[in-house]
């Protein structure tokens, strides 16, 4: 917030000169020989204001590396945490670092000012625009010590007298300075900066010094918590207070994570009431040692309790919230559900020796263990999870498990060492596998709703792995509805275009991609748009996943010799309109798909290929005809999952002319081969910008980009689901053509973007313009 300054001095009003510098020898004889001058300034910023006649004030501070200043203390810079600007011409402050000269600039935003000062000289109009604010007149002036080295820069923006800063003010600045870099100097490293445990606040911008006093009397007043009032009333971020925490106790802040494992070995000792009564938590080992939560860290760090009560050698105290301290508490001590995985598992003890053979099967009968194995299931569909990993390890390492969401896995729970046999008997045992071969890959399928309160199933493999042990893997299939067309993340262009080839009545179109790029989930959208009842329509997969009513659907079934190419020979005599075959990948079913889509029907099928064009290469390899092929293709639909910005917390920030710049010139890159780049590459440079920066304001200075940050809702990570990338590629005349002479990928590839074509990477660019996802997840599953 604006410092709001008091009234100006009312002595020595025959010379104004001299009130000033009375006053200004006030402040800097507070500053002389202070041991912490962020401090001091925090609460004299108010008073300087006043003194300078300026609206507001930065004091920045010079990193280590003497590469960046980063503000210290501010005021009414509410929109920013903390400013950290390069040494150099690209704004005011890091000019006056760069050069130690002081800078009174009449008006920011007059570019022709600011070249005269310095051709390259720049203002950082990014907090102008994210705050409201208008910055006219700015002073800086260098903060250096009595050696003549730079300590750091102050900067007083906006007169409340109108027009520039005076020359007497610029003295008075300077001389300030002067005493500033003196100060800092003989800051001792690491001290802390804050004499109260939420001053950070204000030095971040995230409160005004007002404002936390108010919160402070609000707190006394009302008998609650000050950071309940700060969180509730100021609506405070965990994530501000945890920072201010950090820098008051000088220790890292550690927030919560809904994906911690629960650490038993730790807890086993520790009841709930002696840890709330005494605010402290072991949540993990590290290589630091064991890693322990408080919200009075220092407290608890001299009272050498928890050396004593965990008989650890070395411990790392981290400072947290009250609240996510709560939510810790909570998440590791689950006594109100009798089905909580951490309950079970305290349950379970983990004093005896592996099982033999023998043994397992009886403890995989055990109760604690069946009603594990059964949370663990429902727990990994709730979490909406599409793998569960067993992991077991030798000796008295625990077993791991883990779960597979949007594409990443997690750390789930860890299991005694003791019951890994019999986890692993008890899942063969759901599935009527062979409990006594361990030395042998098996396969296998649950069908849980015999076991438990969920219609799903899971196909299982077991692996045996180092030591005489087994892996399980479970991927969780969970029959649903099929996702609308317009849910599954199409972009415009494409969407306009899948709907024109799925709706012609016959031809071959093949969707592509690596296992778990939802494929078939796409398939099914697709069919979900063709199912009326005009149509038959019949499907053969492995497994059914997604149901539909009106489809008829077809279980493979190779131990009974049910194929996919004997079940597509069934299809033709039985009357269809659409056929889809869950997976085409040999000879024999792709020609029987083509001969289908050559005498009147639609055929849609998956492939595992990297790209479209590189699908039809692949399939005139397997021994196509490239005549009945060209004259049957309909497209190629290649995709990949990238994970999205979690919604709740994306933070926005404008992109600089550097980074538009780079995502036009990836983007640009997959075009090099087409028509218009080969005839003209500026305008066609030209060209693509307009197209992608039209409608986010026309000029990358005004380009709103989004990036992961991190809440509870989404584990901290930053992202919450998945998003397609598409590659949509069209059986055009001129694609046809170049099939029948086989021509190479590169070519394919130019022909196809020249027909309108946005491979994986231009679909993926385009939704980080959107705000739907980042450039580290586009490049991370568009690798070629």
């Amino acid at each position: 917030m604006t410092a709001t300054p008091p009234p100006p001095a009312q002595g020595n009003s025959d010379d104004p000169r001299l009130a000033f510098m009375h006053r200004l020898q006030a402040v800097s004889n507070r500053i002389h020989g202070t041991r912490d001058a962020y401090e001091l300034m925090l609460e004299l910023s108010g008073e300087i204001c006043a003194l300078f006649r300026a609206d507001r004030l930065t004091l920045y501070a010079l990193t280590e590396d003497r590469s960046n200043i980063i503000s210290r203390v501010k005021t009414g810079l509410g929109g920013f945490k903390d400013l950290r600007l390069p040494v150099g011409p690209r704004s005011i402050a890091g000019y006056c670092a760069m050069t130690r000269r002081t800078v009174n600039i009449h008006d920011a935003h007059d570019d022709d000012e600011l070249r005269r000062i310095y051709p390259e000289l720049r203002f950082l109009s990014q907090v102008d625009e994210r705050t409201g604010y208008r910055s006219r007149e700015v002073l800086a002036v260098a903060c250096t010590d009595s050696h003549n080295d730079l300590q750091g820069v102050l900067q007083l923006i906006n007169t409340l007298d109108g027009g520039p800063f005076s020359d007497i003010v610029t003295e008075g600045a300077e001389i300030l300075a002067r005493s500033l870099g003196v100060a800092l100097a003989l800051r001792p490293p690491g001290a802390g900066l804050f004499r109260s445990k939420y001053d950070g606040l204000v030095a971040e911008g995230v409160l005004s010094a007002g404002e936390l006093d108010l919160a402070r009397r609000s707190a006394r007043r009302k008998g609650k918590d000050i950071e309940d009032v700060l969180h509730g009333e100021f609506q405070v971020p965990l994530a501000a207070l945890g920072r201010a925490l950090a820098a008051f106790f000088d220790l890292p802040y550690e927030p919560f994570r809904g994906d911690r494992i629960r650490p038993v070995h730790l807890l086993r000792s520790l009841k709930r009431e002696f840890v709330e009564a005494n605010q402290w938590l072991p949540v993990e080992e590290s290589e630091d040692g064991v890693v322990v939560i408080s919200t009075d860290a220092e407290r608890v760090r001299t009272s050498r309790s928890v050396q004593n009560v965990l008989a650890a050698d070395r411990v790392a105290f981290r400072v947290t919230t009250g609240e996510e301290f709560r939510r810790t508490v909570d998440q590791f001590y689950c006594v109100d559900d009798a089905d909580k995985v951490s309950e079970l598992l305290s349950s379970m003890d983990d004093e005896e020796q592996d099982s033999e053979a023998g043994d397992a099967v009886s403890a995989a009968a055990d109760n604690e263990l069946v009603r594990l194995v059964n949370k663990i299931i429902i727990d990994a569909f709730e979490q909406k999870a599409s793998d569960i990993h067993i992991e077991p390890y030798p000796g008295r390492q625990k077993t791991v498990v883990r779960f597979r969401k949007d594409g990443e896995l997690r750390n789930y729970i860890e299991v005694p060492a003791s019951y890994r046999n019999a986890l692993v008997t008890r899942i063969k045992i759901m599935c009527d596998l062979d409990i006594s071969e361990r030395r042998k890959p098996q396969d296998g399928k649950i069908r849980f709703r015999k076991f438990g309160p969920l219609d799903i199933e899971l196909r299982v493999a077991t692996l045996p792995s180092a030591n005489g042990l087994e892996d399980v893997v479970m991927r969780v299939l969970a029959s649903g509805e099929p996702i609308a067309l317009d849910r599954l993340g199409l972009s415009t262009h494409n969407a306009s275009r899948l709907r024109a080839v799925i709706d012609k009545p016959y031809g071959i179109f093949f969707v592509c991609g690596p296992t778990g790029s939802g494929k078939t989930t796409t398939l099914h959208s697709i069919l979900g748009h063709l199912n009326t009842p005009e149509r038959k329509i019949w499907t053969a997969e492995d497994p059914v996943e997604i149901t539909q009513r009106g489809l008829r659907q077809v279980q493979i079934n190779r131990k009974a010799g049910m194929d996919f190419a004997t079940v597509m020979r069934a299809f033709l005599r039985a009357d269809p309109d659409v056929i889809m075959v869950g997976e085409m990948r040999d000879h024999e079913t792709v020609s029987i798909g083509i001969e289908a889509s050559l005498t009147g029907h639609l055929v849609l099928s998956t492939l595992h290929t990297n790209s479209a064009p590189e699908s039809v290469i692949r399939l005139l390899d397997m021994g196509m005809d490239p005549f009945n092929f060209s004259d049957a293709l309909l497209g190629v639909l290649a995709q990949r999952l990238a994970r999205r910005l979690c919604p709740s917390c994306r933070e926005p920030y404008l992109a600089d002319e550097t980074e538009i710049d780079e995502l036009c010139a990836e983007y640009a890159s997959e075009l090099h081969n087409t028509v218009a780049w080969r005839n003209d590459p500026q305008a066609a440079m030209a060209a693509l910008r307009a197209r992608l920066l039209d409608g986010q304001g026309g000029a990358a200075e005004r380009i709103t980009l989004y990036r992961a940050r991190g809440c509870p809702a989404c584990g901290g990570c930053g992202y919450a689901g998945r998003i397609g990338l598409h590659e949509l590629m069209i059986g055009s005349d001129a694609c046809k053509q170049r099939i029948l002479r086989r021509a190479p990928v590169d070519e394919l590839l130019a022909s196809a973007l020249d027909d309108g074509m946005r491979t994986l990477k231009m679909d993926g660019i385009e939704k980080v313009l959107a705000g739907l996802t980042d450039m580290r997840q586009v490049r991370q599953v568009c690798i070629k």
